[in-house]
């Protein structure tokens, strides 16, 4: 016989005990809430203090066994001070310090305390900037904190923002808006309605030989095919208009279709900047849509000695910008800007149960409308937080101070005969190789230097970077820490010669 007194009772039994798992507003929930996030807290700052090296020099076999004794589904559940303790031994004794000197392999930045108490706000309370009904302070302080990007960064009232996951995220949505407003423009097509036109096949984007991965990606990903990229070579890293326009004259003499073009604000391996000015005059003068990959760069703007760097990028039709880069914030956080706020009328759909039309009548402002994605965290948080805290005139001391660390170690470098410079920097990155001699046959240095970078990741005493320069190896150093100091890098400088040195010495053993 049913018991309904029984079967309530064993509800409620259920309920409470799942009290124990879910933040509310029950004094064991806070009580379990404080307790855990002091217990994780206590140990990020025990192994941050304790941390001499980078990484702890854990093999990837080391790793993998470690993993392969836990069971990752458990049936039972164990005390979360047993599951952290377990976490702490996996993940936070073998983490790469991205505060440590000598992490300076990729763009890679240590994070703002600030920002690191904005991930606890967004994380506890979970909002989605999808509907305003979701999170209604913070959609109001993203789209504010948009428009006062836009406005910054040159933008008139027409422009709009939106934050998404970074680079990629922002580098797909800018060749997305190209190929759909070209579509519009020149075939009155509407491609979110119809598909590929049937001219796609002869569409093509323009980029420089050293763009990101991100926009062959992205033209994979739009239908268009990696076929649609093309590269201009140019060994200096300058990207010239002149080269543009002759790349565009050729495409339009083959029949082909350029529709927009890339230039690049800080490339990943070397830094280096297209001249957005001179670039977007070429853009306009046939009417090709013009992105800026600014995700590392994108920081200048804050530096009044750098932001030079940066003229004419108002003058794009959107602009890429990394915060978890050189804007100190915690992964993942990017901005997209176009210039004209109409053009994410081509990614906008509607879907009664997150923005009917009702709400704009009734002032509320449901963001799902300019993002390729529904569910989205509030990252707009981090910099709002963090940039309240540090405020602008600190910010700009960072940025400058970790540009002058690069030149400072570039003119290091430069001046040893053990060494190479690639390229004088424009910003932050600096590339150069081991070079004892120039009587060295070319295998034996690329052989050392991809060495000399992997033997220092696995012992776990730095972490540096690696690329390809005019087919040759070289090593690289991204600056973004502004806690670092130039006799820091002196020593790592000094640890790398001795180890190229030995490596020379018994390079015929080791093939």
């Amino acid at each position: 016989m049913f018991n309904q007194e029984s079967e309530t009772q064993s509800l409620i039994d259920i309920t409470n005990q799942f009290k124990n798992y879910f933040l509310s507003d029950t004094s064991e929930s806070i009580d379990a809430y404080k307790k855990t996030i002091a217990e994780v807290s206590d140990a990020i700052a025990k192994q941050i203090q304790s941390q001499t090296q980078p990484y702890i020099g854990k093999s990837p076999a080391e790793l993998n066994k470690l993993i392969q004794s836990i069971n990752l589904l458990p049936q039972e559940g164990k005390s979360i001070s047993e599951v952290l303790k377990q976490t702490e031994q996996l993940i936070i004794e073998s983490n790469i310090s991205v505060y440590h000197p000598h992490c300076l392999a990729h763009l890679h930045c240590p994070t703002f305390i600030a920002s690191l108490a904005a991930e606890m706000i967004l994380s506890a309370f979970n909002q989605s900037m999808d509907s305003w009904d979701q999170a209604p302070a913070a959609t109001m302080i993203e789209q504010a904190l948009c428009d006062e990007l836009c406005r910054f960064y040159g933008f008139d009232s027409h422009a709009d923002a939106t934050f998404t996951g970074g680079g990629t995220m922002s580098n797909f949505m800018g060749l997305l808006l190209a190929r759909d407003h070209y579509s519009d423009k020149q075939y009155n097509w509407n491609i979110q309605q119809k598909g590929l036109p049937p001219e796609s096949g002869k569409f093509r984007i323009i980029c420089a030989e050293n763009a990101h991965f991100t926009v062959a990606q992205s033209a994979s990903i739009l239908g268009l095919g990696q076929q649609a990229i093309v590269k201009i070579k140019d060994q200096t890293l300058a990207e010239s208009e002149q080269a543009l326009e002759q790349t565009i004259l050729e495409l339009k003499e083959e029949g082909l279709i350029p529709i927009a073009y890339v230039t690049t604000a800080g490339t990943t391996d070397f830094g280096s900047l297209g001249n957005i000015e001179n670039l977007s005059h070429t853009c306009q003068k046939y009417g090709i849509w013009l992105h800026v990959d600014a995700a590392f760069g994108g920081a200048l703007m804050f530096s009044n000695k750098h932001k030079h760097k940066l003229e004419g990028i108002e003058k794009a039709d959107s602009v890429t910008i990394d915060f978890h880069k050189l804007f100190y914030q915690p992964i993942s956080c990017g901005v997209f800007i176009v210039k004209n706020k109409k053009s994410f009328d081509y990614i906008k759909l509607h879907a009664d149960y997150l923005n009917p039309e009702s709400n704009a009548s009734l002032g509320i402002l449901d963001l799902v409308y300019k993002s390729i994605q529904t569910t989205r965290r509030f990252d707009a948080l981090k910099p709002f937080i963090a940039l309240q805290h540090i405020g602008l005139a600190n910010f700009e001391k960072m940025i400058d101070y970790t540009i002058s660390l690069a030149e400072e170690v570039s003119a290091i470098i430069d001046s040893d005969n053990s060494f190479e410079l690639a390229y004088q920097t424009p910003i932050n990155a600096v590339v150069f190789r081991f070079m004892p001699d120039k009587e060295t046959d070319p295998i034996t240095i690329d052989y050392i230097n991809n060495t000399i970078k992997t033997n220092l990741l696995l012992s776990g005493k730095a972490i540096i970077g690696q690329t390809y320069f005019k087919n040759k190896a070289y090593l690289k150093f991204t600056l973004l820490n502004p806690m670092t100091q130039v006799s820091e890098v002196v020593t790592l400088l000094q640890e790398i010669k001795e180890m190229g040195n030995t490596l020379l010495l018994n390079y015929p053993s080791a093939n």
